[in-house]
């Protein structure tokens, strides 16, 4: 297989494209030059939001079976580089997000749930969830329905981690001393490992598929409890646990998913959209998800490997809490 990938030195771009090279695939990789791409690939250097961008993509020789996007910007960004590629790649990928959807979704819906209004494939820079359905847009229009795969992600961790979720809670853990643990500690959480995400990518390139797919672990993989004690293990810090009800935390005016990243209260709409998605077609379809104790190793490996400090997207907002806010709410009554 031949494969293209927009992006591919960071996070999940770099996954598909390792995933690939595992496969024997050969790989194009065309990107800013902004990092360093894989070791083993073909090299294109462009911007797309630059005029004549994307040049090197047109004057490249060759053909691919499938091209994988993961922009995450203004729409036409996708509508221009899919409309170049249609003539010269069999399938188009892109990775959106479960943000398209229609706020709130509940909890248990499907691909069929309703999506944002007011986005198009030609639009710039507007937010996020617009930015992402734009995007699915534009790969539809240039590819048709049949030859467009899209891949609406929900949390992703594992290594290369450049939005700062699991490196800062790896981090906080080998600090030590009490950690604020938001309870409840069997709370349900999906994610998806950035590795697992990739390897599903390829498969359902391989075979073909099309149309939209949830992309994260089934409901119940695991929860709050299993993934902070498998960041408290791995770190081998003398991190100490102290379950705090949901409540005395947004007393405190903290902030979930943010401040305490990955975590959202139960029932809120913020927890139905992003932990409690239906992914039975895409376990149908062949994802299968490795071990939070796998996921949350292989990221402590990859922090450590690089001195500790992640790499933080500029576009992202920064993870974690204060440790002074911390130390206060955990000598409060209630904890």
């Amino acid at each position: 297989m031949r494969l293209l990938t927009l992006g591919g030195t960071e996070f999940a771009g770099r996954a598909v494209v390792e995933a690939a090279l595992g496969r024997g695939w050969e790989v194009t990789v065309f990107h800013r030059g902004r990092h360093e791409a894989p070791e083993g690939v073909r090299t294109l250097l462009g911007d797309r939001t630059a005029p004549g961008g994307p040049a090197a993509l047109d004057e490249a020789p060759g053909e691919w079976d499938v091209v994988v996007d993961t922009w995450s910007a203004a729409p036409r960004a996708v509508r221009d580089t899919a409309r170049l590629l249609r003539g010269r790649a069999g399938r188009y990928v892109y990775v959106s997000s479960c943000s398209v959807y229609d706020w709130a979704p509940p909890a248990g819906y499907t691909e069929r749930a309703p999506l944002v209004a007011g986005a198009r494939a030609d639009a710039g820079p507007t937010d996020y969830a617009r930015d992402k359905l734009g995007g699915e847009l534009a790969a539809v229009d240039a590819f048709g329905a049949d030859r467009s795969l899209l891949v609406r992600a929900g949390l992703i961790l594992g290594p290369y981690e450049n939005v700062g979720r699991l490196p800062w809670w790896l981090n906080r853990m080998a600090r030590g001393g009490p950690v604020l643990a938001p309870g409840p500690r069997d709370l349900p959480l999906q994610y998806v490992d950035v590795r697992d995400l990739a390897e599903w990518i390829l498969g359902a390139a391989e075979r073909g598929l099309s149309g939209p797919y949830n992309l994260m672990s089934p409901q119940g993989h695991t929860t709050t409890g299993g993934l902070l004690e498998a960041c408290a293990e791995v770190t081998g810090g003398p991190a100490e646990l102290r379950w705090t009800a949901p409540e005395v935390i947004l007393e405190a005016g903290i902030e979930p998913w943010t401040q305490l990243p990955v975590w959202t209260p139960p029932g809120s709409d913020l927890h139905d959209a992003l932990h409690s998605a239906d992914v039975s077609r895409a376990v149908a379809a062949g994802l299968r998800c490795r071990p939070v104790a796998e996921t949350v190793a292989d990221t402590w490996t990859w922090l450590r490997r690089i001195g500790g400090t992640a790499p933080q997207r500029p576009d992202r907002t920064v993870k974690g809490l204060d440790p002074e806010v911390e130390a206060e709410v955990l000598a409060g009554p209630g904890v």
